[in-house]
């Protein structure tokens, strides 16, 4: 996956509202223009499955 590339968020994790930009002074982070939150996504990891074939 492409650092260049960025999936959008669908919604504000604290509000649950739509309206979201990026924001201009991280490359990472948005901004909910409903409740003025500017927040990041990070893709942490996968979690291990006990009990799943690879």
């Amino acid at each position: 996956m492409s650092t260049e590339t960025r999936a959008a968020p669908l919604y504000c994790p604290y509000c649950g509202e739509e309206n979201l930009r990026p924001h201009a002074d991280a490359h990472t982070a948005w901004e909910c223009h409903a409740c003025a939150r500017v927040f990041t996504v990070r893709f942490t990891g996968l979690l291990a499955r006990k009990g799943v074939s690879r």
